[in-house]
C-alpha cells in the first residue's frame, strides 16, 4: 500500500487492525476461581478432574449454568447438562430457589431422575460467581421409610381385627352372665378361642418374619437333605387331617443343599399348607425335588383349586397382601405366610418363582444351591 502511494495513516491503521487480529485469535487463558489453595489457583479444568471419579453427583455452575459435571452427574441426569442452565434441569421450585439463595443451603428434589425419586440438593457458594452443586440419592431411604409405614399400619388392622372380636365377645359374656343361653355362650367362647388363635398365629408369623429379615445376609453353612427335610416338613404343614390330599411321589434319593433347617422347614409347611387352603378341596397336592439346571435343587408345590389372576401374582409375597382378603382370613391365613417364604429364600441365595392358571391351580417353585 505504501509503494502504491496509500496515505501513511491509512497504512499503519491498516497494519494496527492486522495485528490486532492475531490477538483476538490467541486462545483465551482458562477460566479460574479466584479462591487459593496451598497458592495454586483452580481453574475449571482442574475442578473437573478434582470431582470426575466423587461417588455423588457433583456440578460446578458459572452463575446459573453449569460448566462441569461429574461421572456420577452424568449417569444420574444425562451428559446433555453441560451448558444447561441449572434451574431448566432442576425444574423444582425449591431447587430454583436455593440457586439464588447467595449462602447455599440444602433442599430435597423430587422426581429428578424419574417418578418416585428423590434427592436431597446442597449448594456450596465458591465466590460471587461460582458454586458446587451436590446430589445425595435418598429415594432408598424413602422407600424403606414408607415400606415401614405401610407395615405399621398394616400390622396394626390386622391385630385389632381379632381383639377387636374377641373383646367384644368377652364383654357379651360377662354383661350377659348366666342369662346368656348355654348355646349362643358356646358359640361365642369358640369364636373367641379362634380369634384368639389367630391372633396367635399372626403374632408367630411377625416374629418369623422379624427373625428371617435380621438373618438375610448370614448364609447357612449347614448341610441338609433337602429330599427329607421336604418329606417331613409337608407331612406337618398337613397334620393329621389332611394326610390324604398329599402327594408325594417326586420326593426320592437325597440332595444336599446349606441351608438353616427351621427356615427351611417352615418354608416347606408355608408352602403345603397355602396350596391345601387354598386348592380345590378333595383334590391333591403335589409336592416334588428334582435336580434342576445350573446345580440347583427345585422345589415344586402344586394345587388344583381356583388359580390366582395374572394381576395379583407380582404382589404376592408383600406383607399382608391377599387376593380375597374374606376367604383368606375364613380360611385362618394371616397373609405373611409368601413373605416368609420370600425372605427364606433370598437368604438361601435361591429363586422364588409363582406360576397359575385360573382355573387350573398354582405352582410354586423355589430352586436353591446344591451344595458342592
Amino acid at each position: 500500500m505504501a509503494f502504491a502511494g496509500t496515505n501513511i495513516l491509512l497504512v499503519l491503521a491498516a497494519m494496527l487492525v492486522w495485528i490486532a487480529s492475531f490477538w483476538l485469535a490467541a486462545t483465551p487463558p482458562p477460566v479460574s476461581l479466584p479462591q487459593q489453595r496451598e497458592g495454586v489457583q483452580l481453574t475449571a479444568t482442574g475442578m473437573a478432574d478434582l470431582i470426575e471419579h466423587s461417588g455423588l453427583p457433583m456440578f460446578m455452575l458459572d452463575g446459573e449454568r453449569i460448566v462441569v459435571a461429574n461421572a456420577a452427574a452424568r449417569e444420574a441426569v444425562g451428559s446433555h447438562t453441560l451448558g444447561q442452565d441449572a434451574r431448566v434441569l432442576f425444574r423444582h421450585p425449591t431447587a430454583v430457589e436455593l440457586l439464588s439463595e447467595p449462602n447455599g443451603g440444602s433442599a430435597t428434589i423430587e422426581g429428578l431422575t424419574g417418578p418416585g425419586s428423590s434427592w436431597q440438593m446442597s449448594r456450596q457458594p465458591i465466590d460471587g460467581r461460582y458454586s458446587l452443586i451436590e446430589l445425595v440419592n435418598r429415594t432408598a431411604e424413602i422407600d424403606v421409610s414408607r415400606a415401614h409405614t405401610d407395615f405399621v399400619a398394616n400390622a396394626s388392622h390386622e391385630l385389632r381385627t381379632p381383639l377387636a372380636s374377641i373383646i367384644g365377645y368377652v364383654e357379651t359374656l360377662v354383661d350377659e352372665g348366666a342369662d346368656l343361653p348355654a348355646e349362643q355362650a358356646k358359640r361365642f367362647h369358640v369364636t373367641v378361642l379362634r380369634e384368639a388363635k389367630r391372633l396367635q398365629s399372626l403374632v408367630s408369623d411377625l416374629m418369623s418374619l422379624s427373625r428371617v429379615e435380621a438373618e438375610k445376609h448370614d448364609h447357612p453353612r449347614e448341610k441338609l437333605d433337602f429330599v427329607g427335610l421336604a418329606q417331613r416338613s409337608a407331612r406337618d404343614g398337613a397334620g393329621l387331617d389332611r394326610q390324604d390330599r398329599l402327594d408325594l411321589a417326586g420326593l426320592e434319593g437325597e440332595i444336599l443343599v446349606r441351608a438353616d433347617e427351621k427356615q427351611l422347614e417352615q418354608l416347606v409347611r408355608n408352602l403345603v399348607d397355602n396350596a391345601l387352603k387354598y386348592g380345590e378341596q378333595g383334590t391333591p397336592v403335589s409336592v416334588a425335588i428334582e435336580r434342576g439346571e445350573r446345580d440347583m435343587a427345585v422345589l415344586t408345590v402344586r394345587d388344583r383349586g381356583e388359580g390366582i389372576p395374572a394381576e395379583h401374582i407380582p404382589h404376592l409375597t408383600r406383607r399382608f397382601y391377599r387376593t380375597d382378603p374374606g376367604r383368606s382370613r375364613a380360611a385362618g391365613g394371616t397373609g405373611l405366610g409368601l413373605a416368609i417364604v420370600k425372605h427364606i429364600v433370598e437368604r438361601h441365595r435361591g429363586r422364588l418363582d409363582i406360576a397359575s392358571r385360573v382355573g387350573e391351580g398354582t405352582t410354586v417353585t423355589v430352586s436353591l444351591p446344591i451344595a458342592d
